[in-house]
């Protein structure tokens, strides 16, 4: 019985990994074709014919701000259990993080 369940189970999990649906007109249309300019930015033009560039969300920047934050802020409060540093730091880390990572690529896209 045990054999039969993992020789299902192996087969529900092959079949859809053979088959792969072919692409539609729809989904080769939404394809972009970036283009990079000499400082990196990547830009594509949109159907209306709008130029449009990737930013980055700042996400990456906001991590990194709050792990640095937080253990610049635990070195400074030396005092109780140092928790409170340890939030403020890295709640001001992450803010500033974030605006760095968000504002690193010049010119700004529209």
């Amino acid at each position: 019985m045990r054999k039969a369940i993992l020789a299902a189970s192996m087969a529900a999990f092959a079949i859809p990994a053979t088959v792969s649906a072919p692409a539609s007109a729809h989904d080769r249309r939404d394809e972009r074709h970036y283009h990079r300019t000499d400082n990196g930015i990547r830009y594509w033009r949109g159907d209306n014919g709008r130029y449009y560039c990737r930013k980055s969300d700042g996400t990456t920047g906001l991590l990194i701000g709050g792990v640095a934050g937080a253990l610049v802020g635990r070195s400074i409060d030396t005092h109780g259990d140092r928790a409170t540093g340890t939030i403020l730091g890295a709640a001001a880390g992450a803010l500033l993080g974030r605006e760095v990572d968000r504002n690193n690529s010049r010119p700004r896209c529209r």
